[in-house]
């Protein structure tokens, strides 16, 4: 008999007793329900017959939407980075760029006053000579200590006065620049906008002050000198300034001293020493700075023993031990004419030889 708090039926089951709630598999947590992406129509939307009693939710954007804005931000950093690099970029400055000047040169020849002194050892003519105390090769070159400019850095100021030390050693020490079998090793240093007069002045030498081979480079007339000493004597300066906030000067005042002999003369035949002292003025923009290339705007050149009559604009004609220059000076010159340059021609001092 059911208790008065029973219902008529009797007490159900217990679910603690291990029976099974028959509705538990249809029962949804607070989870799954917010998740659903359906929506109840309202009534009067549900009066259509064609309409269905539910419809489903447009997915939630919001996440995606932050990506977006974050997406296009980051490419608004980059390109207003990259905006900014292309307005400082040193390159640009290239296109403000002047023009480059023609190369002026002067050679001078030196003529001895009496015999060229000569002896068998070069290391003799040397130790005898001013030359005793100079260095050897491209130790006689030693760069100075670097010094900022007011629109350069000590790293760009050192990349000039490297590349006008280079251009001296490759056009006044290489062997086969001085004698005439290359010119690359000195062109490749040049830049851009004076190859033409470079060019021009080897394949149609004159002594025009534009187009003298001997004003870019040192070289001998293979026919009759060659080197009887490889260790070359070298003494000199370097020197770097600003001229302006685009441009640096370098100016190089060197004296080198050869020891030669006649073409073909045996290791016993006498040697006799030339010396040539090039004053060379350099200028940098910085697009040659980036190039490690120069532009050369002066070469004033003093070279002997020569003899004034000879003609210097293509080969250096030294002469060697035991000879004289010839009577009577430079050739006489024509100032109404046009052409080659009037000829100059020095005197080489007996200090200036050694004491053999």
């Amino acid at each position: 008999m059911a208790g008065p708090g029973d219902p008529p039926e009797g007490t159900p089951e217990s679910t603690s007793g291990g029976g099974e709630d028959e509705y538990r598999s249809v029962v949804f947590d607070e989870s799954f329900v917010r998740a659903a992406r359906i929506q109840e129509y309202s009534a009067q939307e549900r009066m259509a017959d064609h309409a269905p009693a539910v419809r489903r939710r447009p997915p939630l954007r919001r996440g995606l939407s932050r990506q977006v804005l974050i997406l296009v931000l980051l490419i608004a950093v980059a390109f207003g980075t990259a905006l900014y690099m292309g307005v400082r970029s040193p390159y640009r400055e290239s296109v403000l760029r002047g023009p480059v000047e023609p190369l002026r040169m002067t050679v001078v020849p030196l003529a001895p006053q009496g015999a060229v002194p000569g002896a068998a050892d070069p290391g003799t003519l040397f130790a005898h000579s001013p030359a005793a105390r100079f260095r050897i090769g491209a130790e006689g070159i030693p760069l100075p200590a670097s010094r900022r400019t007011a629109h350069f850095s000590d790293s760009q100021v050192v990349t000039a006065l490297t590349a006008a030390k280079d251009y001296i050693v490759h056009s006044s020490l290489y062997p086969e620049v001085l004698t005439g079998q290359q010119v690359r090793p000195v062109r490749a240093l040049i830049d851009a906008e004076q190859l033409d007069q470079f060019d021009e002045s080897f394949s149609h030498p004159a002594a025009d002050g534009r187009h003298a081979p001997t004003g870019w480079l040192v070289r001998f007339d293979p026919a009759r000198a060659q080197l009887a000493d490889s260790g070359i004597r070298v003494q000199g300066t370097l020197q770097a300034a600003e001229t302006d906030d685009s441009t640096l000067e370098v100016t190089a005042d060197h004296t080198f001293v050869y020891a030669l002999r006649p073409t073909g003369a045996a290791a016993t035949a006498p040697a006799s020493l030339f010396t040539v002292r090039r004053e060379l003025h350099f200028r940098f923009d910085r697009d040659d700075l980036r190039t490690h290339q120069l532009q050369l705007i002066v070469a004033y050149v003093q070279a002997g023993p020569l003899s004034c009559a000879e003609n210097t604009a293509n080969h250096l004609r030294p002469l060697l031990a035991g000879e004289t220059a010839q009577t009577g000076g430079p050739p006489g010159t024509d100032p109404y004419a046009t052409g080659d340059a009037t000829a100059l021609c020095g005197t080489l001092s007996t200090s200036a030889q050694p004491k053999v």
